[in-house]
């Protein structure tokens, strides 16, 4: 009936797609098409088809919902938000009185990322949004985020103590680049979509596409392109490999080296241990393919890499990253047309930081004097790996009450049994999401969280920021997240520490630049951008990239670290070096023998993890988990798409069916994460694939659980029971 120009509402972790959202005479959205003249407009993802299955979904939560059964289930009663604002006050002070404001948590997911509550509640000093400052005031420095387990090693951690500089903050010239380079990530799949479609066009213009990854995906499709299928984990040693070679051949970028770089003295003699033939050894890949791509990386004219978390969850995950960041430096393409590129000082709208709050201390936290290097850039935030213990342990002592927002804690983090009984232990739980999570059968009070199609705000896009208009009424009685924590603050006793309204965080943001809030909604499309201006390159020649303005990179030496005095001081090895993961067929040769596969895990598109679960064209298109596999691993094994088989690992097993594809290497196979939850059929609420990951193996760096190296064998099931079954206790001696 009408349409109206704004911001998807959908994926809380994308930029903001520019939408334009069609809706019918109730005033309800229909659907949503691109709008190519708004920012990141031009392509939407998948999951913008389902638009109205998800706001308007029938398993949205509507009202807030207080226990009345035994935890393990969801028996809830329906209460008002003062009634819900009133018991969280009461067990929250009633905590502080008996055990300490320390004994109070905070967990936020992905489902809490629009930009305003990031903005409003970023703890002063962390260089990435992952947690809520909410109970900073109240006490409590035990404040945790999906940081922990994703995106900190590749878009803070490694950028930061190599060249001082976030993921964010840098772009690859794919629009320029002769040669591209997808490493271990499928931008057909990844949310902003409209990476993939510049990769397309690129391709169509002649530039090579390389994809390096165990999975054979869409950009390997492209014209001009080369898939080079790599043992899961050994990304590092391949990146070395490369630099070794540069450095054999003398076809590194010397100037750079001797002027701009510390530790590449030793880092040239390290690299000597990776020749082509033990690379190949590590990787898969013969000797003669790993000398073509060092060559064609530095010859090409503007080299680029597209990568985005598949090589942070390895034992060596952050130094696997930053191996492939000094491997683009040493070959010349970092910062150069058609490399990978700063956006340089001036180049991204500054942001207000001045009402944010500092942790009231990590060293009274449970992760004092653990992750530091995490804790360094995030502002303090323990690391959430540690939370279990806390729970269950009581170490470094026990954490009495949690608030989970916007995240399903027992289907996302490894040994779900251990997290279980961690939420069993707790004394107070609180669940806010749009929907029931599997947490939510262990709290005492779940509270509905609206879509940001229900609620003002605005989002930011580095050089621009667009204000999000509130398309629709919220469903039921949801609030969105932003007023919760403010109605939560007021009760606690200390609202004003924080800005009343996302149009107060926007105007203060506004205000470093030279426009208002007042001109941003006069504005086409209500956006604020700054000019074009010419692409300078080799910024740090120039002072584009440090603070001061002098020459060189925002590190503590002022060069670009191959050896990182950061890493150093915290007691890590301050050189890119590879380390296998402890579960590998090369580290694990006796436990290879009995699980034969390696395992990968993670999303797959249309896909928010356990969300679409509950959304019917979602059920309708996948209506089982399917673990992926190769047709030798498959043939034997007796196994057919459609199978209905097993994953088992040293830890547990997970029923899926099979789907049998050449796209995955042999050897290789690969489980969707989002199974385990209220939601969706019996098959996905049985399909907990964490079940089968390790809370023990992780990147002593960043602390990432190591998803996608573990051992693991499939086998066809072979019985299937159509129904519940029980022993008899009847039968006796004779049974």
């Amino acid at each position: 009936m009408r349409t109206q120009h704004g911001i998807c509402g959908l994926c809380f972790h994308s930029p903001g797609c520019g939408v334009i959202a069609h809706f019918d005479e109730n005033e309800k959205i229909t659907r949503l098409e691109p709008d190519p003249q708004a920012p990141m407009g031009k392509v939407l993802c998948p999951i913008a088809d389902s638009v109205a299955e998800v706001v308007y979904s029938e398993k949205r939560l509507r009202q807030p919902m207080r226990r009345v059964g035994p935890r393990g289930g969801y028996d809830f009663e329906p209460i008002t938000w003062d009634a819900a604002y009133a018991l969280i006050q009461e067990r929250l002070e009633a905590i502080k009185a008996e055990h300490g404001p320390e004994a109070v948590g905070f967990y936020a997911g992905t489902g809490s990322y629009e930009r305003a509550f990031k903005d409003a509640f970023m703890l002063k000093g962390a260089e990435i949004y992952l947690a809520t400052s909410i109970l900073f005031p109240f006490g409590s420095p035990n404040t945790f985020g999906v940081g922990a387990p994703c995106y900190t090693s590749l878009g803070v951690l490694a950028p930061k103590v190599t060249m001082g500089a976030l993921h964010i903050e840098m772009f690859s010239d794919v629009d320029n680049s002769d040669l591209i380079v997808v490493w271990g990530t499928d931008p057909s799949t990844s949310t902003p979509p409209a990476l993939f479609e510049q990769i397309k066009t690129a391709a169509e213009e002649g530039a090579e596409i390389i994809v390096i990854d165990p999975r054979r995906t869409a950009a390997a499709d492209l014209p001009g392109s080369q898939w080079i299928p790599i043992r899961p984990g050994s990304d590092g040693a391949l990146a070395l490999g490369l630099s070794h070679l540069l450095i054999r051949d003398n076809i590194y970028d010397k100037a750079f080296v001797d002027d701009w770089t510390v530790g590449f003295e030793e880092f040239a003699a390290y690299v000597q241990e990776f020749p082509p033939d033990r690379v190949a050894q590590l990787t898969g890949i013969d000797p003669a393919t790993i000398e073509d791509l060092a060559e064609r990386i530095v010859d090409a004219e503007g080299a680029s890499y597209v990568m985005y978390t598949g090589l942070e969850y390895t034992k060596s995950g952050v130094q696997n990253i930053r191996s492939v960041m000094v491997l683009w430096a040493l070959a010349g393409q970092l910062d150069v047309e058609g490399g990978r590129c700063f956006l340089g000082q001036g180049r991204m709208l500054p942001l207000s930081t001045e009402r944010q709050l500092a942790t009231p201390g990590w060293e009274r936290s449970i992760g004092a004097g653990k992750f530091p290097v995490y804790a360094h850039y995030c502002g303090g935030e323990p690391h959430a790996i540690l939370l279990p213990q806390a729970i269950v342990d009581e170490e470094p002592y026990p954490i009495r009450g949690l608030i989970v927002l916007g995240a399903s804690l027992l289907t996302a983090w490894p040994n779900p049994h251990r997290w279980q009984q961690a939420l069993e232990k707790l004394d107070f739980l609180v669940s806010i999401d749009l929907q029931l999570t599997r947490d939510a059968a262990f709290a005492d009070l779940v509270l509905p969280a609206t879509t940001a199609f229900e609620q003002a705000s605005y989002c930011y896009y580095g050089n621009a920021i667009r204000y999000r208009e509130k398309m629709i009424e919220p469903v039921g009685d949801a609030r969105p997240a932003y007023q919760i924590m403010i109605d939560l603050a007021d009760r606690l006793g200390y609202g004003e520490r924080f800005p009343r309204h996302p149009d107060e965080v926007l105007a203060g943001h506004l205000a470093k630049s030279d426009t208002t809030l007042a001109d941003l909604m006069l504005a086409e499309r209500k956006v604020f951008a700054l000019p074009p201006a010419p692409m300078v390159y080799r910024k740090w020649e120039k002072g584009l990239l440090r603070a001061d303005g002098k020459p060189g990179f925002e590190t503590p030496s002022g060069k670009f670290e191959i050896k990182s005095s950061i890493l150093e001081q915290y007691g890590y090895e301050g050189l890119p070096k590879y380390e296998e993961s402890d579960e590998t067929p090369l580290s694990s040769p006796d436990l290879h023998r009995r699980f034969p596969l390696i395992l990968g895990t993670g999303p797959f598109k249309p896909d928010m993890k356990s969300c679409l679960r509950a959304i019917p064209s979602f059920i309708e298109k996948y209506p089982d988990p399917m673990v992926q596999m190769n047709p030798v691993d498959a043939e034997a094994r007796g196994i057919v798409t459609g199978d209905l088989v097993v994953i088992k690992t040293a830890r547990g097993q997970v029923p899926m069916r099979a789907f049998v594809t050449d796209r995955i290497m042999a050897g290789f196979v690969y489980a969707p994460v989002g199974g385990g939850g209220p939601q969706g059929p019996d098959a996905w609420q049985q399909a907990n694939v964490n079940q089968l990951t390790d809370d023990r193996q992780y990147d002593p760096i960043s602390g990432f659980p190591v998803y996608k190296t573990l051992l693991c064998q499939i086998k066809k099931k072979k019985r299937v029971r159509r129904g519940a079954a029980a022993a008899d206790p009847t039968l006796g001696c004779g049974g």
